[in-house]
């Protein structure tokens, strides 16, 4: 692929100031003293960790190698992936920053270097750097912290409002944590320690605010303005039903309202603590000015270094618990007059457990260690969920819904959440939940026509890969199991699928014929069928073995080949 120069300026801006740190491929774990060295910059120092779904222990998690960048934001960082990342950014491969950043050599990384995350480990690096800096440190959340696990989904998120109140962030802000519904929400939010900010949020009938839009904290001897930002399209993508009162969006104008009361209020610096999603939030830079720093969420880009909007930077703190991001700041006359940064990824098996977490962690998983622990089966081959057009572990899912429900067709939702497995690993209940725990998990089946399918497939190409990034929704693509198609990214919307297949017999899917579907997580009140995560588990214990190849019955195809990462 050829960078554009707009994105070689940006990589190479970015590159300078890694300052060649992660050139050279190391095969030796760095130490935890390795991972929190540092060149302390300014008044401020911004800790920031996003989309943790609930994950409390060590994992493995692999990147995506397929990410497509659309319209102004092809071949640009974060649509970057495998080899094309690691050379943009000059970093070694077989390196630490390899394993964590890249799909590149995944299964020979994570044996090297071990699982990735666990919250006792990111609290050791935070009370490291707060113990360094002082009253420096400023750590915020930005959401999906309460779903993604079996405990969370028993206890409706308290567990996560237990111990996210022990690690002490300053402010979060907020997505799935919706799917409790409304009162279960605000239930946990009157538990919170610190603040939930979610200024997009408003009362549907009158738009009155439901939440504290914004927070103003004193670190280093400056007042730091921090504004929540919801995720827009949640009553879109996950049920309306469960939030029937409450309306969501992007309000652009609403935002810059308060970033301007925040300047009159003589705010030294403005950080938008967000879950739009990278490429929604590099768009919104560009146009609302006035924001020194978004720390952006929801689509689970990893970055080596901020990407810099005029004057604003953006920082992608990844996923899962995998990375901690540092930003220090030196601010003068109220802007940002120079920087240093880190994503540090939270080496698992160097870094020390805080006990205080690790206490906590025990307490929330010991009333369910006997589901968590369940050995349903084993794999043979690598299980993953990222990537825009497919994931094993989602093809494993597919599969258990067209044998559990007798369907032809079955449909799995893009979601980019769920831990990786490696080979000759077992498969737990800890594992399943990983990739099912929701609180709408029906596995339906229905009828649906050739053309209704067609049309299902291109509603979703077009949340995805729509070039306006504010008609995006920062998923990935239905996958599909019994089905192949091809799906050419650069067409309009309701042109982007043909070539549709029915695996089980090798015709073309008539638009007029009848086909029995299986999916779940739909967002309709009153979907019926048994829980997906029941369904995958009697599927699993009754083939015991798993042994899935990467999907190659979707085939996408880009105008311009440039623009198309390699499956790495």
């Amino acid at each position: 692929m050829t960078l554009g120069r707009r994105a070689l300026l940006q990589v190479a801006a970015a590159t300078a100031m890694l300052g060649g740190r992660a050139a050279v491929g190391q095969r030796s774990a760095p130490t935890q003293g390795d991972l929190l060295r540092f060149k302390a910059t300014g008044q401020v120092t911004l800790l920031n960790f996003t989309d943790l779904h609930a994950q409390l222990m060590p994992l493995y998690f692999r990147e995506p190698s397929v990410n497509v960048g659309v319209g102004a934001d092809r071949g640009l960082p974060p649509h970057l992936v495998g080899e094309k990342l690691l050379d943009a950014y000059k970093i070694g491969r077989g390196s630490v920053d390899a394993h964590a950043l890249a799909c590149t050599d995944f299964e020979a990384l994570a044996r090297t270097y071990g699982r990735i995350g666990g919250l006792d480990r990111m609290a050791t690096l935070i009370k490291a750097i707060r113990a360094e800096r002082g009253d420096k440190v400023l750590l915020l959340d930005g959401g999906d912290t309460w779903q993604g696990s079996y405990t969370a989904l028993q206890t409706r998120g308290a567990d996560m409002v237990r111990i996210m109140n022990a690690l002490k962030p300053d402010a979060m802000t907020a997505h799935w944590e919706f799917t409790y519904g409304a009162r279960r929400v605000e239930e946990l939010v009157k538990q919170l320690e610190f603040p939930f900010l979610a200024g997009n949020v408003k009362e549907a009938t009158w738009g009155d605010p439901v939440f504290q839009p914004s927070a103003v904290f004193e670190r280093g001897g400056l007042r730091i303005g921090v504004i929540g930002q919801a995720f827009p399209y949640t009553p879109v993508a996950n049920p309306r039903y469960l939030i029937p009162d409450w309306s969501f969006g992007i309000d652009e104008d609403k935002l810059a309202a308060n970033v301007e009361r925040l300047r009159n209020d003589k705010v030294d610096l403005v950080v938008l603590l967000s879950h739009n999603g990278f490429d929604v939030d590099r768009k919104l830079a560009s146009r609302v000015k006035g924001i020194d720093v978004i720390l952006t969420g929801h689509t689970h880009d990893a970055l080596p270094m901020p990407v810099k909007v005029g004057d604003t930077l953006l920082v992608a703190a990844g996923s899962h618990g995998k990375f901690l991001a540092r930003l220090d700041l030196d601010v003068r006359d109220r802007r940002i007059a120079a920087y240093e940064f880190r994503l540090i990824p939270v080496l698992s098996e160097v870094i020390e457990p805080d006990p205080e977490l690790t206490a906590l962690i025990l307490e929330a998983r010991e009333p369910y260690g006997d589901q968590l622990a369940k050995v349903l089966g084993r794999t043979e081959s690598l299980l993953y969920r990222r990537g825009n057009v497919s994931g094993t572990f989602d093809d494993l899912i597919c599969q258990a819904l067209l044998a559990g429900r007798d369907a032809e067709i079955a449909l799995s939702p893009g979601f980019r959440w769920g831990a990786s497995l490696l080979p000759d690993q077992a498969i737990t209940g800890d594992d399943l939940y990983n990739q099912t725990a929701i609180t709408y998990p029906a596995a339906y089946r229905s009828e649906m026509t050739g053309e209704y399918l067609k049309q299902v497939l291109e509603d979703v190409a077009d949340n995805l890969f729509n070039p306006d990034p504010y008609y995006q929704q920062g998923g990935d693509m239905v996958r599909a199991g019994g089905l192949a198609y091809t799906l050419t990214v650069d067409k309009p919307i309701g042109q982007r699928i043909s070539d549709m297949v029915l695996l089980r017999t090798g015709e073309k899917i008539d638009p007029a014929k009848k086909y029995v579907v299986s999916g779940w997580a739909s967002i309709n009140e009153g979907t019926e069928g048994p829980p997906i995560y029941d369904l995958v588990a009697r599927h699993i214990e009754r083939v015991q073995t798993v042994r899935l190849e990467p999907n190659r019955h979707v085939k996408v195809v880009v105008a311009d080949p440039a623009g198309l990462v390699n499956d790495s």
